[in-house]
């Protein structure tokens, strides 16, 4: 029987990335109280690419080392409550996002969160079923956004030659 794997400790404000997005640092917010993870978007476009739904949108520069323009695949439009507790129509997008070496994909939707200290926040959805545990009190606790380091390749064994 295998011992239970550590839980990867992360802080209250933590550095990713969202590398198919081409934004590899930006401060979030971990929020365990919003379901929903979150990124401040302007200029919002939706359109269509060979039959499917997509969006254009800005990331503009605050928070963020420079702007962006992305464009993703639709997923959803849902109602989501904002940070005074009333829903709007949001679009949501899936993308991958970076905490330390760990890289998986999370839901984002498309938020005017111009007025907030962070422009994105990590819901719960985003970090659960991903063993991560979330320290109150400390922050950037996974380090900055890399890719995992190669693991060291096993010496072959020889192969028996049989005469």
């Amino acid at each position: 029987m295998k011992p239970p794997r550590q839980p990867f400790v992360i802080g209250w404000r933590e550095c990713v990335a969202l590398p198919q997005l081409g934004i590899n640092h930006a401060m979030a917010k971990v929020d365990t109280g919003a379901r929903t993870s979150a990124i401040h978007a302007e200029r919002i476009r939706r359109f269509d690419r060979d039959g499917a739904p997509w969006v254009r949108f800005h990331v503009p520069h605050a928070g963020l080392p420079e702007a962006v323009d992305c464009e993703a695949p639709v997923i959803d439009a849902r109602a989501i409550k904002n940070t005074s507790g009333v829903p709007e129509e949001r679009i949501v997008i899936e993308t991958q996002v970076r905490l330390g070496e760990r890289l998986w994909r999370i839901e984002v939707s498309l938020a005017d969160r111009e007025a907030m200290t962070f422009p994105l926040i990590l819901g719960r959805t985003a970090i659960r079923g991903h063993n991560i545990l979330v320290h109150p009190g400390q922050s950037e606790l996974a380090g900055p956004p890399r890719p995992r380091a190669p693991k060291p390749k096993k010496p072959r064994r020889p192969r028996k030659v049989i005469p």
